[in-house]
């Protein structure tokens, strides 16, 4: 397969799918009546934050499928993003903070491993995972607060 092909199959099937859970867990009135933290952001802010990074996520994905296949940075890859897409129909379709909480902690030390474990090999890719691994650490502090307070 070419490489410019297997990078837009990536990006794609990383957004498309992330789009996909984002539109059918929308939060909705029972989010809007959770206590939250200050530093809680405004809704408008979280999807085109998680666009942009899905879009970096799946080049990252793209750039291990085709030169550490057999990798365990690839396998934390795939551990990452099934963590990732089980997190809002948890948190926002079952009303469950406790385990989405458990859930997100597991998906910190995946990429969080992805970046150790890719970092010899794939620079690129570990600096890439990078803004995700801050994001998703300030999603666990968000879902810790809003677990806390509720």
């Amino acid at each position: 397969m070419n490489r410019t092909i297997l990078y837009v199959v990536f990006i794609a099937a990383v957004l498309g799918l992330g789009l996909l859970i984002g539109t059918n867990n929308i939060p909705g009135e029972w989010y809007r009546s959770l206590a939250k933290p200050a530093f809680n952001p405004p809704d408008w802010i979280f999807a085109p934050v998680w666009s942009i990074l899905y879009v970096m996520i799946g080049v990252v994905g793209a750039r291990m499928f085709l030169d550490h296949r057999r990798s365990a940075a690839m396998r934390l890859w795939l551990a990452q993003m099934i963590l990732n897409f089980l997190w809002s129909p948890l948190f926002f379709g079952m009303q469950d903070i406790a385990s989405a909480l458990i859930v997100i902690i597991a998906l910190v030390i995946a990429v969080a491993g992805f970046v150790v474990a890719s970092w010899q090999r794939d620079r690129i890719s570990a600096l890439l995972f990078l803004p995700y691994l801050v994001w998703v650490a300030f999603a666990t502090a968000l879902n810790s607060a809003i677990l806390l307070m509720n």
